[in-house]
């Protein structure tokens, strides 16, 4: 397939699938330690990009390793922002099943800010991609806010069907296995030193 003109982590963001990058289905990932994940082909560059789809391997890698999502580049402390992340508590997001994404022990009234699946950007990058971006430009959730230092991370997980393995290593055929769990994307939620004591009013949103 013909190479993009457009080029990744400039004019493109890093992060971001590419219409050669075709589905591997589910299989280990060395980006969540060998666990099951969808994985995807690795040709960034290749054919057009889909702005709307972000790459599941480069996505994970952001968020492990505090990567901006626009140039693939380490984020250092002090160099980390947001730009669609939403505040919410600790509280709200034990309401919606997201113990297990949060430090024990942290107060319900914690501010807590929830990026979802997008990486803190750098300065630099938040405002490159601001300006040249006219999805982002028209987005109503759209503020720049420093990320804290503390944060959280959760899988996201979904169903998923495992192939069966090869009859060669079998001693005897087996039906495929069902639907399983498996990592799709990271969550990623920051910890602010804030609270907020009316924290109850956004679990009736």
């Amino acid at each position: 397939m013909q190479e993009s003109k457009l080029k990744v982590g400039v004019d493109v963001p890093w992060v971001t699938s590419w219409s050669a990058e075709e589905s591997l289905g589910v299989r280990p990932c060395p980006s969540i330690g060998g666990r099951l994940a969808i994985c995807q082909a690795e040709r960034p560059g290749q054919g057009k990009p889909q702005y709307s789809m972000n790459h599941f391997r480069r996505q994970r890698e952001t968020v492990r390793g505090m990567l901006c999502p626009m140039c693939g580049q380490p984020t250092e402390a002090g160099d980390r922002w947001t730009q669609i992340a939403k505040r919410t508590s600790a509280g709200v997001l034990r309401a919606r099943g997201l113990s297990a994404a949060l430090p024990a022990g942290l107060p319900d009234a914690r501010v807590v800010i929830d990026a979802g699946s997008i990486a803190p950007l750098h300065k630099a990058c938040v405002e490159r991609s601001l300006e040249h971006c006219p999805h982002l430009r028209a987005h109503p959730g759209v503020e720049v806010m420093a990320w804290p230092e503390r944060w959280s991370v959760a899988p996201l997980m979904v169903r998923a069907e495992v192939p069966a393995a090869p009859l060669a290593v079998l001693a005897a055929p087996r039906p495929a296995p069902g639907p399983v769990a498996v990592v799709g994307f990271l969550q990623l939620f920051g910890v602010t030193d804030m609270a907020d004591p009316r924290w109850r009013r956004g679990l009736r949103k």
